[in-house]
């Protein structure tokens, strides 16, 4: 298994990784919170080329306390399920890492994806929504790498949700996060998606805006779970077109396109 923080500095060496987005990298012990989530070794993935689908869910306390803990189960296990049902599911590697910090599962197959039940999503932390986005956008980006060392050919999709603006991050700034995606969009090869869950106060798409998502790719739901459910559709389906190659690059496409 490769060191991430190897990883990131070759990735620097080779004009991948600007001096702010490998600034932000540096913090302290991310290296082994990356590790948590890398999982499978690009060898034993026999695919010609991969796409990582990469998803935050919230599991702050006002999801549960908005009753929406179900709707953001189903919406998870919903993309799943149509990754699953796609013609490209053996090329798909999933990966799930909850808002706080909980891996779910790290890189895998789809049929070694863990489901999200009432037994292992219990919504009741805060929201570090800087600290967590550099965490999730570094392990996509170290397993992305590794990848390319093992000279397959990867994309990526991440989506990050949350029902709030950012409270409780330490490590991270909003700028430090902007860095990471503005690097990872200009390779081409990757897409960054935010989702929104109305709270009755927050501009998502300024909060996104902030963190360098475009705005084609930031979807906004009601607090309602048939609201919840119907975003995680779209998204399904976005990355369901990537699996095809549909979505070539992250300068194409979006929310609700064709």
């Amino acid at each position: 298994m490769n060191d991430p923080k190897e990883l990131f500095r070759a990735a620097h060496a080779e004009g991948e990784l600007s001096d702010a987005a490998l600034q932000a990298l540096e913090v302290p012990d991310l290296g082994a919170r990356i590790q948590a989530g890398l999982g499978v070794n690009p060898d034993d993935v026999p695919a010609s080329e991969v796409l990582l689908v990469t998803m935050m869910p919230d599991d702050s306390g006002s999801i549960r306390f908005a009753g929406n803990a179900q709707a953001v189960r189903e919406g998870h296990n919903l993309v799943l399920d149509a990754l699953a049902a796609s013609k490209q599911k053996d090329s798909v590697l999933v990966h799930t890492r909850y808002l706080n910090g909980t891996v779910l599962f790290p890189y895998c197959g789809l049929s070694g994806a863990v489901r999200m039940d009432s037994r292992n999503y219990d919504p009741s932390s805060g929201t570090p929504l800087y600290d967590q986005s550099v965490v999730l956008l570094g392990t996509v980006l170290a397993k992305s790498r590794e990848f390319a060392l093992a000279g397959v050919p990867t994309r990526t999709v991440t989506l990050i949700i949350t029902d709030g603006a950012d409270e409780g991050s330490t490590r991270s700034k909003v700028s430090d996060v902007a860095a990471l995606v503005k690097d990872l969009l200009r390779q081409e090869r990757h897409i960054v998606a935010g989702l929104g869950v109305e709270d009755g106060s927050t501009d998502f798409r300024q909060v996104f805006r902030e963190m360098g998502i475009c705005d084609r790719w930031i979807l906004t739901a009601g607090n309602k779970a048939g609201d919840i459910r119907r975003a995680f559709m779209v998204f399904s389906q976005s990355a369901v077109r990537a699996a095809s190659g549909a979505v070539a690059q992250a300068g194409v496409g979006g929310f609700g396109a064709p």
